[in-house]
C-alpha cells in the first residue's frame, strides 16, 4: 500500500501551536495502524505516539493499534490525516493527557465492582470518540453513560444515584446526541435514549422541568400545540447552483448526489454532511443544539454551497425556523437556501431529469 499521510505534530515543551507534516508511506497489505505510525516515525524521529492504550484518529475516526490498514484504506482511501484522539489534550504528538477518562468513572465508582471497571476500561476508544466532546470540553463521555446503563440493567440498587450522577454533571447525559465516531462502527443511540427516558420519568422530573422552563420559557403545565401538517415546499430550479446534501446520518445517499447533478446543479461535498444537527438536543440544551446546527451549516456554506438539501424534516425545521438564532450563536450570516429532500425529489426538475 502506498499512502499519502498528513500527520499531527505538537510538543508542549517547545511548540506554541500544533502543525502538520506530509509523508509518503509504503506498507505491507497486512500492516496495522500502529505500523503506520512506526513508518512515520522512521521518517521523522520527532513523531510521537503512546506505546500502550494506543488510539488515535484517521480522517476523524477513532482507530485502535491493531486495526488493519487495508480496511482503513478501503474505507477512507489513500490520502489520510492522522490526529490525536483529543488534540487539545495532546502534550506530545499523539500522546495526550487522559486523566479525564478515570475522572468520569469516578462519578459511578461507588456503585461499581471489578467487572464493571474492566467493562469501562474496554470503552476507552468510545470515550474519546464522543461527538459532544467537540463542543463541550467538560463532557463526561459516552462511555460512562454505557456503564450507567449496564449497572441499571444488572439490577443495581443505586439506580437513582446513578442517574443523578450522569444527569447533574456539568456536561452529562442531556448533552449527548450519540454519534458513531469509531472506525469500527458502534450504535448506542437506543441505550442513550433509554437512559434519558429513565432520568426524565423516574429520577429528575422536577429538576428537568425547571431547566426546561428556564431554557424555553415554558412551564410544566403548558400544553404543547398540536403539530401542524407540513405543506409541501414549492421550490425553484437549482440549475447552475452549488448544491450540497445533508443526510444527518452516518451514511450519505449517493443517489441524491446524482439527482442533484441531473438537475443541472454542481454537487458540493462537505465534512459534516453526515453529522448530527442537534435536533434531539433542542429542548435539553438549546444553545448546544444551535451550535451543532450552525457548525454543520457553516461547513456547507464555507465549502461553497448556495443550496442545502436536507434529508430529515426535523433537521430541516431546526435549520429553517431557527436560522436567525443560529446565526447569532455562530456570529455569522449563513446564506443558504434550504430544501427538504422529499420536496426536491418530487419536484418537476427531478421528474424531468
Amino acid at each position: 500500500m502506498k499512502l499519502q499521510i498528513r500527520a499531527f505534530f505538537f510538543n508542549a515543551k517547545t511548540d506554541y501551536l500544533p502543525y502538520y507534516k506530509n509523508f509518503t508511506v509504503r506498507l505491507d497489505d497486512d500492516a496495522t495502524a500502529k505500523e503506520l505510525l512506526a513508518a512515520i516515525r522512521e521518517q521523522n524521529e520527532n513523531f510521537a505516539f503512546p506505546e500502550e492504550n494506543l488510539i488515535f484518529r484517521i480522517n476523524g475516526l477513532v482507530v485502535t493499534a491493531e486495526e488493519k490498514m487495508l480496511n482503513i484504506m478501503e474505507a477512507l482511501g489513500t490520502e489520510l490525516q492522522v490526529d490525536p484522539v483529543n488534540s487539545y489534550r495532546s502534550n506530545h504528538g499523539l500522546c495526550f493527557n487522559d486523566k479525564d477518562f478515570m475522572e468520569s468513572y469516578a462519578l459511578l465508582e461507588p456503585y461499581c465492582n471489578a467487572e464493571d471497571l474492566a467493562y469501562y476500561k474496554s470503552l476507552y476508544p468510545l470515550h474519546y470518540a464522543s461527538e459532544t466532546s467537540n463542543f463541550k470540553r467538560d463532557y463526561i463521555g459516552d462511555a460512562v453513560l454505557l456503564l450507567a446503563h449496564r449497572l441499571i440493567e444488572n439490577g443495581s440498587e443505586h439506580k437513582r444515584e446513578i442517574l443523578k450522577a450522569i444527569s447533574e454533571a456539568d456536561s452529562g447525559l442531556f448533552d449527548c446526541e450519540y454519534e458513531n465516531n469509531l472506525f469500527d462502527a458502534e450504535d448506542h443511540m437506543e441505550t442513550i435514549n433509554a437512559l434519558k427516558t429513565m432520568a426524565r420519568n423516574e429520577v429528575m422530573p422536577s429538576i428537568f422541568e425547571t431547566l426546561l422552563a428556564k431554557l424555553t420559557g415554558k412551564g410544566k403545565e403548558e400544553e404543547k400545540a398540536a403539530p401542524q401538517k407540513r405543506v409541501p415546499q414549492t421550490i425553484g430550479s437549482i440549475e447552475g447552483k452549488k448544491t450540497a446534501y445533508y443526510s444527518g446520518m452516518d451514511v450519505i445517499n449517493s443517489t441524491m448526489i446524482e439527482d442533484i447533478q441531473k438537475a443541472g446543479a454542481k454537487a458540493v461535498r462537505f465534512d459534516r454532511e453526515t453529522k448530527g444537527s442537534g435536533a434531539t438536543l433542542l429542548e435539553d440544551n438549546r444553545r448546544l443544539a444551535l451550535t451543532k446546527a450552525g457548525t454543520n451549516l457553516l461547513d456547507a456554506y464555507d465549502h461553497g454551497a448556495e443550496v442545502l438539501i436536507v434529508e430529515n424534516e426535523a433537521d430541516y425545521d431546526l435549520f429553517g425556523k431557527n436560522r436567525k438564532e443560529i446565526e447569532a450563536v455562530m456570529g455569522r450570516e449563513i446564506g443558504l437556501e434550504f430544501i427538504l429532500a422529499s420536496d426536491f425529489l418530487s419536484s418537476s426538475q427531478v421528474a424531468a431529469a
